[in-house]
């Protein structure tokens, strides 16, 4: 029996829209740089470490601009037909299915690809036709060009802290996108961002955001990372539900960042500094 082939019926983007406003708190002009870049069609890239907010940001401009927000976890499996979409084999016929990009051009979203620099390098160049004058995506397997409609954006994100040469944006990626700076909020502001987080009094969250400030002196002296505000966050979580304060921040900080015994035990000295 011949097979027939049929585009599949296109998934809502419904369950992509943020409903209620994620808690975000600036910490320069990046909200109004964002505004201006989707106002201008121009491809945003967030560069910062792990854990500093910019999935976060993401989250919060999809809601300021009432735009669905379809999120793509780049890695190195991750390939152009996965982007794109593919043919699939339902019963007695064969049905295109939109990939991702592919869905969030269509409708218009903003699409968000987290750490782009660990996706394959020939995957990555579908995108740039994204990324210029043209903002269309060919899809090669059905004859078609899109043209992605004016409230459509494309943001990626990557840490500038892990790139390689093997793990870089090449170039001619880079700069196709205007870049917006991040880094760990200051101080007083981290505080603000754990206690409302965690929930833990003020004098907690002052501890742990002095913790992890310690942690990233370590940087330069055999830490990869700093302990990020996520971390932090984490700590906070496991103290609110009654873990010991020091085993919060030990669980929490000093083993995921590293393997290093010597630098764990350093670590677990400054927290027991501070925890008291």
């Amino acid at each position: 029996m011949a097979m027939k082939c049929a585009l599949s019926e296109e998934l809502p983007v419904d369950e992509y829209l943020i409903t209620e406003e994620p808690y975000y708190v600036p910490v320069g002009n990046e909200v109004e740089i964002f505004i201006a870049a989707y106002r201008n069609k121009l491809p945003v890239n967030l560069k910062g470490p792990t854990g500093c907010g910019k999935t976060r940001f993401m989250e919060y401009m999809a809601w300021k601009l009432q735009r669905p927000l379809i999120t793509i976890a780049c890695h190195e499996d991750l390939t152009a037909t996965d982007l794109v979409g593919r043919f699939l084999i339902k019963g007695d016929n064969v049905e295109w299915s939109d990939g991702p990009l592919t869905k969030a051009v269509k409708s218009g979203a903003i699409c968000y690809l987290d750490e782009v620099v660990e996706a394959r390098k020939d995957t990555i160049v579908v995108i740039h036709p994204l990324t210029d004058d043209r903002r269309i995506i060919p899809i090669d397997k059905l004859g078609v060009i899109v043209k992605a409609p004016d409230e459509f954006m494309l943001s990626v994100s990557y840490n500038p802290g892990y790139q390689s040469i093997v793990k870089d944006m090449k170039q001619s990626t880079r700069q196709r996108f205007v870049a917006v700076e991040f880094d760990y909020p200051p101080a007083d502001l981290e505080k603000q961002i754990v206690a409302h987080e965690t929930h833990v009094d003020e004098q907690t969250a002052a501890r742990l955001v002095e913790i992890g400030q310690s942690i990233r002196n370590f940087k330069h002296h055999g830490l990869e990372e700093g302990v990020s505000t996520r971390l932090l966050i984490y700590a906070g979580k496991l103290i609110q539900e009654g873990i010991e304060a020091k085993e919060a921040c030990r669980i929490a900080m000093s083993q995921p960042i590293t393997d290093n015994q010597d630098l764990q035990k350093s670590i677990d000295e400054i927290i027991a500094a501070i925890m008291g």
